[in-house]
């Protein structure tokens, strides 16, 4: 099994059925079997931001929901965050591809990376970086599961180190 399919067999596990994303190169495995899994309820988005309004307005229908960007999309939702999610305690998913690091050559990737974990500090948004496959599926689980019962958001930052990150040319 790959990382992709123990991260979607976690959200199988606790019951989130929708998957809103933004296309992105390194979540691309894990998006494409969301979509072809009748289980989920998949919907691409123009923004990260419209992104996290589906898993808001999801979660006040009674469905459970996750969103996929990469960390430059991160840098869109701040607002959402704060004026929705936080406040009125949406236990949004967010599943967040990281760049900005590791021989990274975007100085913007860079920069977002840099501000978005004291960003979700800030929020009191809890935030785990998974590095490897041995811990993802704990991970995942109990993050959920504590989203959840505390009704606040979740971040799950995938570093390069377990997805092997953006290929440079």
């Amino acid at each position: 099994m790959t990382w992709s399919s123990d991260f979607l067999n976690a959200l199988k596990a606790n019951d989130v059925r929708l998957v809103s994303y933004v296309p992105d190169n390194v979540l691309t495995p894990l998006i494409s079997a969301a979509v072809a899994d009748n289980y989920f309820a998949s919907v691409g988005a123009a923004r990260e931001d419209e992104a996290l309004g589906m898993v808001a307005g999801a979660w006040m229908g009674g469905l459970r929901g996750c969103v996929m960007m990469q960390t430059s999309g991160f840098g869109v939702i701040p607002n959402a965050l704060a004026s929705l999610i936080v406040p009125y305690q949406i236990p949004a998913i967010l599943i967040i591809s990281e760049r900005g690091t590791l021989g990274e050559f975007n100085a913007g990737q860079v920069l977002v990376n840099r501000t978005m974990r004291p960003v979700l500090d800030s929020l009191a948004v809890t935030h785990h970086t998974i590095t490897d496959p041995g811990s993802l599926t704990f991970v995942v689980d109990r993050s959920i599961k504590q989203a959840v019962a505390t009704q606040c958001p979740v971040a799950l930052i995938l570093s390069p180190l377990l997805t092997g990150g953006k290929t440079f040319k």
